[in-house]
């Protein structure tokens, strides 16, 4: 889901690190360069054009760039790329910025690429590597990653997204594996054991059902109920049960939803809703409602980016890390896969890009990878929250491997303070990332919102009447339209 992608890299670890927001699905699309300057023939603006003298060092020759540059309302993660820009171009003088605050939008990217007005590098998520290797949309980089120092250790979850054959066609942000938080407190005051972290639906079922007080308010779990965030939070059960959303063959699509793995994720949605009463009795809660209601005590669980959730619980509803717990999803069965949806950000180069603005871009991404000035980012960040009364808040996934040196360096600054939350390492042995559709993804989530909302409307649907239905109505409005095809 682009939203929870979004929240969680306008949050993450290292703020010098973001170059970007991709979210929302792509419904903030404000585009142009923010200096006013006009593209050249590569859209990058500009020529790299050199004497024979200036041949062998990239740093002699002009090079012109158009960054991926955070959306007007995005005014911190502004003032941390401009302070990236200055300190980027104080080492490289040769380098002209050209600031374009397009989002990626896959229903404009296309035109984008064809009028040569694509920025030099952009933003894009982890569902988008096959399409837009496939078009022609991205450029490859494997020599640049191959001869980059920092490779091995960069996170391999995140990084794989986006190595395709063999090849690599962009470089890992962030990114998130959907989780379920547990407000301990709130069991706690019902009596209701804390579950294993290795759990199942059983589990979650119980947990919802001990925890559920209807006259009171209180709702055993909130699962999402309006807007693409309810069949994003769906999919995690659909992906648990062992279903899949699309399957390709022949370069053709084929929704495949409307499974017997989709049947029983739809069926325990059913359960909680019209067994144990144990969702909220207003269920139609956005991504924002459900981590309200969590962060204001009325819920016992909600499904989203650990991350996201814990943040607004620690730091806005005033709640203590010993009462917020982390799970992975439950899985369907004992001994079953924790599945949940796999999501991230990724910056990706233009193809059209000349050699030189390609390295370039390259060297501008990576800037303040694995620097001690990040590492000092991170430390000023958590003594600044600590001056706050406030609690830093790790993303589960970083863009560094968790048995990197640099891990260690960060794992260390962690240590040395009280306001930093820290998961139960077992968390990260159980995780199990799966990555959303690689076509149609939000159309998808749309069709399976309306599912969800029908499902806890009415009682005693025909769950697989209900996804026949959607999955026709998904294949032939989105899936026949793939241009893969």
């Amino acid at each position: 889901m682009r939203k929870f992608s979004a929240v969680l890299m306008c949050l993450v670890l290292f703020g010098s690190l973001l170059a970007a927001c991709g979210g929302g699905g792509g419904s903030k699309n404000a585009a142009g360069t923010g200096n006013g300057e006009t593209a050249g023939p590569s859209g990058n603006g500009g020529s790299n054009a050199g004497t024979a003298g200036e041949a062998g060092d990239i740093t002699q020759r002009k090079v012109t760039l158009k960054i991926h540059y955070p959306l007007p309302d995005e005014t911190t993660l502004r003032k941390q790329e401009d302070d990236k820009i200055a300190r980027f171009q104080a080492k490289y003088p040769n380098v002209t910025i050209i600031k374009d605050d397009w989002a990626y939008n896959v229903n404009e990217i296309g035109a984008k690429m064809a009028s040569n007005e694509a920025p030099t590098f952009y933003n894009t998520w982890a569902t988008e590597a096959q399409l837009l290797v496939e078009r022609g949309w991205v450029a490859d980089i494997t020599e640049l990653w191959n001869n980059w120092e920092y490779k091995d250790e960069i996170n391999p979850v995140l990084q794989n997204q986006f190595i395709v054959d063999g090849k690599v066609y962009g470089i890992t942000q962030n990114g998130y594996v959907t989780s379920t938080v547990i407000n301990k407190k709130l069991l706690d005051e019902k009596g209701v054991a804390i579950p294993a972290l290795d759990w199942t639906w059983d589990d979650m079922y119980n947990t919802a059902k001990g925890v559920a007080d209807p006259k009171k308010g209180i709702s055993g779990i909130a699962p999402m109920g309006k807007g693409n965030e309810a069949g994003w939070n769906w999919t995690n059960f659909l992906f648990e049960a062992g279903g899949d959303i699309q399957t390709t063959e022949g370069g053709k699509l084929t929704a495949v939803f409307n499974s017997e793995a989709g049947v029983k994720a739809l069926d325990f949605y059913k359960k909680l809703r019209w067994e144990v009463n144990a969702i909220p009795q207003d269920w139609a809660l956005g991504w924002g409602d459900a981590i309200s209601s969590f962060k204001q005590g009325r819920t016992g669980m909600v499904i989203a980016g650990a991350f996201d959730v814990i943040q607004a619980a620690l730091n806005e509803g005033g709640m203590k890390p010993e009462d917020v717990i982390a799970y992975p999803m439950p899985a369907a069965e004992k001994g079953g896969k924790h599945y949940g949806i796999l999501g991230g950000n990724y910056l990706v180069i233009n193809p059209n890009a000349t050699k030189d603005e390609q390295e370039m871009a390259f060297r501008y991404i990576t800037f303040d990878y694995f620097t001690d000035d990040a590492l000092k980012s991170v430390e000023d960040t958590i003594k600044a929250r600590k001056d706050e009364g406030k609690y830093y808040i790790p993303t589960p996934l970083e863009y560094f491997s968790d048995d990197s040196e640099y891990a260690a360096k960060v794992k260390a600054i962690y240590d040395k303070y009280d306001n930093v939350y820290k998961y139960d390492p077992q968390l990260f042995s159980l995780l199990e990332g799966k990555p959303e559709a690689q076509f149609g993804t939000q159309d998808y989530y749309a069709t399976m919102s309306n599912v969800v909302q029908e499902s806890f409307s009415k009682k005693d649907t025909d769950s697989k009447q209900q996804l026949d239905i959607a999955a026709k109505y998904v294949q032939e409005n989105f899936f026949d339209k793939a241009p893969q095809q």
